[in-house]
């Protein structure tokens, strides 16, 4: 048998994470069994496995079998690939409560400079260690070919101080460039005519980082509205352009980690917590993966979990979310400057992701710069308020297209125009929005609001561009569940501006359960 191209790995001393695309026609009562050295190791029905225990730097040979369920016991076997895989070196643990260091974890002593020593001395073979405590922090800067590795019951707590996050550095917030507050976690410089000037970091572990939250957000916005006073008041009736007054100031707030101009990171096992509006930004990057991490910022307004912007080969999975506004936003930059720049976001995967509360995943609304080629599978955004969503407004230009749905649960789904964050002249053409497939998706034709509440909506609502040439267009919909245990009644579609969408073998809630008691 040949070794695998397509399985992917996230290799560490002691294990191995496996992950891989789903097949288009996954069996219905398919599985994977995973084989170590000629044993097997274990088994799922997700499309991705972490082997734990093992040896650093040793050879391994994992064989993944795709299997299916003939109906009398026994399995069929589908397909089959193999991986030859090393595991990394033991690394040096460069202990930030030790010498020369001496930080404190008693969550009142500020650290910023000794953690940023550690870090500085961290080198290819060595890992900054963050044991049980809470490390109080301002902004750190991390390099190439370095490990961030935080301690069970270890916590990087960032301040709500806005000097703590000083200097400025250049970012881009709500899709425009500008200087922004440095982030609590920063790697890269921000430059979109640019290579990548930050590669293999990795940042893991079973702590927490934690940001300053809506404390910090507010402080921010309180210095930057009176430093902007004069600006504000000049800008006068176009206002009602912006999301609300707090918008202007509100966009130089720090992310909880902005990975900029920077390739090949990854973010593994943490909890992610109350960044000060975005938590993971990522910025003219690529191959940026997460996957094992919970992501908490309810109460936080713009409190997004993870965006990749104007990003490649960016992959998230088995990840929770409970936020404060996106789960997941897929971006590429804001009219007019995302029309010029013209960086896409492309080749996006999500997967095994679910919401315990916020707005779901969403592609937008800043997408001058085009997106491409993103494929969602097996996520459960029923909980959330907007499901899945792909916005833009009439100003932005751009693109959204190959979008791919598949065996997923959601709210509901939503192709639209939005109102908000429209300052900016706009492209000289609306966006086109085309080429997308969902199937085998549970539309729940209601969301979860800020109140816990269940409110019905409507369960697909698909609405182009009146241009020309500009309609909602080839979006196919196949073998979708609508409604829920709760409303099993009739589920609402609105289409407008839309060119050929097709939908096939689509049912209801009811029709499910009726086909369930006649099979009974």
């Amino acid at each position: 048998m040949e070794y695998s191209d397509t399985i992917q790995s996230l290799i560490t001393e002691e294990s191995v994470t496996l992950y891989w695309d789903k097949p288009e026609t996954f069996p219905r009562q398919g599985y994977y069994k995973i084989i170590l050295d000629g044993k097997p190791v274990g088994s799922t029905k997700k499309t991705h496995y972490t082997i734990d225990g093992l040896e650093a730097d040793t050879a391994y040979e994992v064989e993944i079998q795709l299997l299916e369920k003939d109906g009398t016991g026994g399995d069929t076997g589908v397909h089959r690939e193999m991986i030859e895989l090393r595991t990394g070196k033991k690394k040096v643990r460069i202990d930030i409560t030790q010498s020369p260091y001496f930080a404190s974890g008693d969550g009142k002593t500020m650290n910023t400079a000794v953690i940023q020593r550690a870090i500085d001395d961290c080198g290819p073979g060595e890992a900054v260690y963050i044991p049980a405590g809470i490390f109080l922090t301002g902004a750190l800067r991390l390099h190439s070919n370095m490990e961030l590795y935080i301690e069970r019951e270890g916590i990087l707590k960032g301040t709500a101080r806005v000097e703590d996050y000083l200097p400025k550095i250049k970012s881009r917030f709500e899709g425009l460039e500008m200087e922004c507050y440095s982030s609590l976690l920063n790697l890269g410089e921000l430059d979109h005519d640019g290579g990548y000037g930050c590669r293999n970091v990795v940042i893991r572990g079973m702590g927490t980082i934690a940001g300053g939250g809506k404390t910090l957000a507010e402080n921010v916005i309180a210095y930057e509205k009176e430093r902007l006073k004069d600006y504000i008041a000049s800008v006068g009736t176009r206002l009602k352009e912006y999301e609300k007054e707090d918008t202007i100031p509100g966009r130089a707030r720090p992310r909880l980690i902005n990975i900029s101009n920077s390739q090949e990171v990854v973010i593994s096992g943490i909890s992610i917590e109350n960044g000060p509006g975005w938590n993971v930004h990522m910025i003219y990057s690529d191959r940026i993966t997460t996957h094992g991490c919970v992501f908490r910022s309810e109460g936080v307004w713009n409190g997004d979990g993870w965006d990749p912007d104007s990003s490649t080969n960016c992959t998230i999975f088995d990840c929770a979310f409970y936020t404060g506004d996106d789960a997941i936003a897929v971006k590429s930059g804001k009219n007019p400057e995302g029309n010029v720049i013209g960086r896409p976001s492309a080749h996006i995967r999500i997967f095994d992701c679910r919401s315990a509360f916020g707005h779901g995943i969403t592609i937008g609304s800043e997408m001058s710069g085009g997106i491409d080629d993103v494929s969602i599978w097996d996520c459960d955004m029923s909980r959330s308020m907007w499901g899945i969503e792909i916005k833009g407004t009439k100003k932005r230009g751009g693109y959204v297209r190959n979008v791919r749905v598949r065996d997923c649960t959601a709210a509901r789904i939503l192709f639209h125009s939005v109102a908000y964050n429209d300052d900016g002249d706009g492209a000289k053409t609306p966006p086109v929005f085309e080429q997308c497939r969902f199937e085998r998706v549970h539309v729940l034709g209601e969301y979860l609001d800020d109140d816990r509440r269940w409110i019905p909506c409507e369960a697909i609502e698909l609405c182009g561009f009146e241009a020309g040439g500009h309609e909602l267009r080839d979006i196919t919909f196949r073998d979708l569940c609508l409604g829920s245990g709760r409303n099993q009644g009739k589920q609402v579609l609105t289409l407008q501006y839309c060119d050929n969408i097709t939908f096939e073998r689509i049912h209801t809630v009811l029709d499910a359960e009726q086909e369930a008691e006649e099979t009974i």
